[in-house]
């Protein structure tokens, strides 16, 4: 015989029709317990009585639907979607689909359709699960850095980010700065007072901003490596990039505490600057750290000596690229156009590449194999902008000239259609007065003057 599958409402149903067969339930309790009329309970009664239990069951179960969509079609569709749309959602898919090849299918359909051919991956399957990590065993070997934007000084002040230093293997607070915003400059700032307060680590460990990792790794122009990067190269110190928040996430969780236990401090102490905030600071990260720091897996201290000169130190923590050299001993830089001086050096520069050195006080220096190079700045701007003062002096002398001769020439004749004065006519004849009482009247007007007729 085999299996036959049934809903649970065929089920009830076989029972009911069960019972009337044997005379223990009557047919209108059963079209009331059915939800039938009496036409259907006896229809269904003689179904199974001729075929047994198997024929309540649904005739469709089993059967394709009458309005599926036809093999070919689904697999046209998608050949498209692989072709043309591999990384697309079902709903961006379909809408694709109906928009540019004319072809209407449902998401929900074009969902099954894409998950039955490994295409497009469930929520839950496109899960992904991030594993703890483990701490590193040796204070220094990788420094966790990252930049808290918060109104730390609450309604006090105006928001403002906190650069934090983080030991992995310990959880000590390394450094914590307050500066404006998230900047080349700031975190300059920031590593310099690190190096010199422990020394060099090993490895820093960041997120992907684009201080510290190149957006576009792809592009042809350029080396590749932000200045952060060129520096941390330079003192021989790797840099990390994290995928996610969670793989730095003692960081991320020291700015979460941070962001409750030192505002509530910065209120009470009164605090509501970043100068005063950051004389605040050390008293702050000791009564943290002999709080919240943990003692590492091994003892040793994996910061290594800065060992580098104060002139040295600068030229490194500076903003430094290259210009080419025009013919005319010229080149472009922050809209600005630079202009060597011409001497013995600069000569022999012109197809050649310059170093710039921008550094955090404003200075700017351009060198030629580590000699400075005197140059002069032509700024575009600034010559239209010292023109138009020139112009403005010229403009009041010429204004007073202009003046001055308006003084010395007779008024001109009103002309038609102006408001006339009380002397003159209302209308016009062809010699240009109304009547002899309007020529009389303007007589009287000069004699009184003392003119002559």
């Amino acid at each position: 015989m085999g299996w036959v599958v049934m809903s649970e409402r065929e089920l009830n149903r076989v029972e009911v029709l069960a019972q009337v067969d044997d005379g223990r339930l009557s047919v209108d309790n059963a079209a009331n317990m059915l939800a039938l009329t009496r036409r259907q309970i006896f229809r269904l009664l003689k179904l199974y009585r001729q075929d047994g239990a198997s024929a309540i069951r649904h005739k469709a179960r089993g059967k394709p639907p009458n309005n599926r969509i036809h093999k070919a079609k689904q697999d046209y569709a998608l050949s498209l979607i692989k072709d043309n749309y591999p990384d697309f959602g079902p709903t961006l898919a379909a809408e694709m689909l109906a928009e540019h090849h004319g072809f209407k299918v449902s998401r929900e359909t074009l969902r099954k359709w894409m998950q039955d051919a490994g295409i497009w991956l469930s929520r839950r399957q496109r899960r992904t699960f991030h594993q703890p990590r483990l701490r590193r065993e040796c204070y220094g070997e990788l420094i966790q850095i990252d930049g808290s934007d918060h109104h730390w000084f609450e309604d006090r002040g105006p928001p403002c980010t906190l650069l934090v230093f983080i030991d992995d293997a310990t959880s000590t607070l390394m450094h914590l700065e307050f500066v404006p915003s998230e900047s080349t400059f700031s975190y300059f700032g920031a590593l310099e007072a690190y190096l010199h307060a422990h020394g060099r680590p090993v490895a820093f460990y960041s997120d992907k901003h684009t201080v510290f990792r190149v957006a576009n790794q792809g592009a042809k122009s350029g080396h590749g490596m932000t200045q952060f990067g060129r520096v941390l190269n330079e003192f021989n110190i790797e840099i990390l990039c994290a995928n996610s928040s969670q793989a730095k996430g003692r960081v991320e969780r020291a700015n979460r505490t941070l962001q409750d236990r030192l505002v509530k401090e910065l209120r009470l102490a009164g605090i509501s600057d970043m100068e005063a905030a950051n004389a605040f600071l050390p008293d702050f990260i000791d009564r943290y750290n002999a709080k919240f720091a943990k003692a590492p897996r091994r003892p040793n201290d994996l910061h290594r000596a800065l060992n580098v000169a104060p002139d040295r130190l600068a030229d490194i923590l500076c903003l430094r690229d290259e210009r080419y050299v025009g013919q005319q001993l010229a080149f472009s830089y922050q809209r600005l156009r630079i202009i060597l001086q011409e001497n013995e050096i600069t000569r022999g520069l012109p197809g050649k590449y310059v170093d710039s050195y921008e550094f955090p006080d404003g200075r700017l220096e351009f060198r030629w194999k580590g000699v400075s190079l005197p140059y002069s700045v032509f700024d575009k701007d600034q010559r239209v902008t010292h023109a138009a003062i020139t112009e403005n002096k010229h403009l009041s002398a010429v204004l007073e000239h202009i003046k001055a001769e308006q003084d010395k020439t007779p008024p001109k004749k009103r002309r038609a259609g102006k408001q006339r004065s009380r002397y003159e006519p209302t209308g016009r004849r062809n010699d240009g007065w109304n009547t002899l009482a309007d020529r009389k009247r303007i007589a009287d007007r000069k004699a009184s003057q003392g003119c002559d007729n």
